[in-house]
């Protein structure tokens, strides 16, 4: 009797010790399922169509389940992110990015920086920079981010000189040291530089802004020559910098399959260093 109670409690062990592996087994195919989940935001206009075109499809070959949040501001993408609303978000500059992580006490990396729209500048009036006549107005975006770059296009351009021990990314009106054609400066909010275009002789147009705006990059009469802190990147939480998704993310940016899109569907859009 004591021989069969003991053989029948050995295999109530063993089965109830089964059921605990079987239960394990599932839980860990729960989380692969789960890591395989990954939540993308982006700013609508080119940098969603950006995600959407190019990277969620990418993703998928890997096997992932890709959602995409559009969001219509540049502050709630990185709110979101350091929520966890999101794995990663595409819609800043590194300059922007670290500032905002100093303002809000945010722990932010890069995982990558992509193809980004060049700020340009465009006339109505003029066909060519080399047409620009003395005393003209150009508008160029009023805060001080931007402002340095619409003065290093103009300098780029010919059109003026700046002062060559002054910081690239804080130039400012203050730095200019010959103005060869006098123009006027009219800083204005960035959102209402392509409207400014019908107004005054030149306006110098974020590339996100013109694109908002169902501007042709390529009508620009000159180009950004895009310094690599002013392209937008894919970013994350850093505690999440050796994270495998992260790791997929760069793996699709970096692809051949990425940069064919690029081509056919951002024409215009600056590729980073690492891409040329």
């Amino acid at each position: 009797m004591k021989k069969l109670l003991f053989s029948l409690l050995l295999l109530l062990s063993i089965g109830m010790l089964a059921a605990c592996g079987s239960d394990s087994a599932s839980n860990g195919d729960a989380k692969t399922a789960e890591d395989k989940q990954v939540t993308l935001g982006a700013t609508s206009g080119p940098y969603s169509d950006m995600v959407t075109k190019g990277i969620k499809p990418l993703l998928e070959k890997k096997g992932y389940e890709v959602k995409v949040v559009e969001f219509s501001d540049y502050i709630q993408p990185n709110l979101a992110l350091s929520k966890g609303d999101l794995d990663a978000n595409l819609f800043q500059h590194k300059v922007y990015m670290e500032n905002f992580a100093k303002e809000h006490k945010l722990e932010l990396s890069e995982v990558i920086v992509v193809p980004t729209a060049p700020m340009g500048i465009y006339s109505k009036k003029f066909k060519s920079l080399d047409k620009v006549a003395e005393g003209s107005a150009i508008a160029i975006p009023n805060d001080p981010t931007n402002a340095a770059r619409a003065f290093l296009i103009l300098q780029d351009a010919g059109l003026l000189t700046l002062d060559p021990n002054a910081d690239p990314l804080t130039v400012s009106e203050k730095d200019v040291k010959d103005n060869v054609k006098k123009l006027q400066f009219k800083p204005i909010e960035a959102a209402q530089l392509p409207r400014a275009v019908e107004s005054v002789d030149l306006s110098a147009v974020p590339g996100n802004f013109a694109l908002a705006a169902k501007m042709d990059l390529l009508d620009a009469l000159q180009l950004e020559n895009m310094p690599d802190q002013y392209r937008n990147r894919i970013v994350i939480n850093k505690k999440d910098q050796d994270a495998q998704f992260a790791k997929d993310i760069k793996e699709v940016v970096e692809s051949d399959d990425f940069e064919k899109i690029i081509d056919k569907e951002f024409k215009g859009f600056g590729k980073p260093e690492w891409m040329k």
